[in-house]
């Protein structure tokens, strides 16, 4: 036993690298939800972590070795849900602040959108 455990620590390993859970998910829905969380900057192994989804398949989905047509179309949907949830959610800020920070989310948003 190593002296994690020797002391009363009863947490678990780290999974391995990219994995917290089995994945319960068909292939389409981890394909939104791979295409969801990238449009929010998600990092591949994060999305791994937190859903289970095999990051093999998060890369190749996120390099268009696979979904060449259809994965960058569900992040560029996700990508524009994202855009106007953040300027709704700006409307509680008024005068310069209000104005700054849709600047800056309508900057941001073209970025993306020129990757």
């Amino acid at each position: 036993m190593d002296s994690k455990h020797s002391n009363g620590d009863s947490r678990t390993p780290s999974p391995p690298y990219g994995y917290s859970r089995e994945c319960n998910h068909s292939r389409d829905q981890q394909i939104h939800i791979v295409a969801e969380f990238h449009a929010h900057k998600i990092r591949p192994s994060r999305i791994a972590y937190r859903v289970g989804i095999d990051i093999a398949f998060i890369e190749e989905l996120i390099a268009g070795e696979i979904e060449q047509e259809r994965f960058p179309r569900l992040v560029a949907h996700y990508r524009r849900q994202r855009y106007q949830q953040r300027m709704n959610d700006s409307t509680a800020r008024r005068g310069v602040a209000r104005y700054e920070l849709e600047q800056r989310i309508e900057q941001e948003f073209t970025q993306e959108v020129d990757l």
